[in-house]
């Protein structure tokens, strides 16, 4: 049986006023990415980014998303957080991770399919359509984007497929009950919508501040469970809609030129016929 929240919780302004614990199961997406920091290479053929040799990491919106829901976790408004990744063997490193910053279980979706091409938004959505359905959570976080395809299209979709409301582009989150409201991130300024669970959210940079994940709980991660299924049992069409025609980096920037005086750089612009 489940028991409500009474009050709310803000990400930022903390638990508030007297509360009765509301056994929210978190649904986190996690990617295994090139890592920010790395000068990404392209292959020789041109057909994609060099994996080989490079060093992967959590994508950083999921990193966002992890701690947004470690945080409803620590405000006693969640109970439980799922980790899932979808991607090949090497998925298990960034689910552990994720497992050391506050998860408390994981779920490995196995596939050779290449996370940052050939397993696409609405494949993921797809998925992690099936995911929900297994798991039953209150509530589905992902981040807004990869930082590999940059397509920002997998929450939206998967809201759709699973009929929920959906919230983009959260930069900061309430929970009201069994309501919440998100503040969103529009060229305008900042949203506020309110909307029913279970929804799903796509969290945007300044939600919060990820942590680190400790030794001591790099170690427990260890024993904490992990489910492995292959997305061939899933039964969802997972066949990419677009193909890849060439993968190129981008042209190397000319020589900078110094000047002197405000004239010089008005007959710098002029002479290349910038204004």
């Amino acid at each position: 049986p489940y028991t409500y929240l009474f009050g709310n919780w803000s990400s930022r302004g903390g638990l508030s006023a007297e509360l009765t614990p509301f056994p929210m199961r978190i649904l986190v997406g996690v990617k295994r990415v090139v890592d920010y920091a790395v000068k990404v290479r392209v292959r020789a053929d041109k057909t994609a980014v060099e994996l080989k040799n490079t060093k992967m990491s959590m994508n950083p919106f999921c990193e966002i998303a992890l701690e947004e829901a470690v945080r409803l976790k620590e405000g006693k408004v969640a109970k439980e957080i799922i980790a899932v990744s979808v991607g090949p063997k090497e998925c298990k490193e960034t689910l552990r991770t994720a497992l050391a910053v506050g998860a408390d279980k994981a779920i490995h979706v196995l596939t050779k399919m290449r996370p940052d091409q050939e397993l696409q938004p609405l494949a993921t959505a797809k998925v992690l359509g099936k995911v929900v359905e297994n798991t039953e959570p209150d509530m589905v976080i992902l981040g807004k984007q990869s930082i590999d395809s940059d397509a920002g299209q997998t929450g939206q979709m998967l809201a759709g497929l699973l009929d929920w409301p959906q919230a983009t582009f959260a930069s900061e989150v309430a929970i009201d009950g069994k309501s919440m409201d998100v503040t969103r991130e529009v060229d305008g300024g900042l949203s506020t919508i309110k909307m029913d669970l279970p929804a799903v959210i796509t969290c945007d940079l300044r939600l919060n501040e990820p942590r680190y994940a400790t030794l001591p709980n790099i170690m427990k991660a260890k024993k904490k469970p992990m489910e492995v299924m292959k997305i061939e049992d899933l039964g969802v069409d997972v066949t990419p809609r677009l193909k890849v025609i060439s993968v190129e980096e981008p042209p190397a920037r000319g020589a900078g030129v110094k000047v002197s005086t405000v004239e010089e750089l008005v007959e710098k612009l002029k002479a290349g016929k910038l204004i």
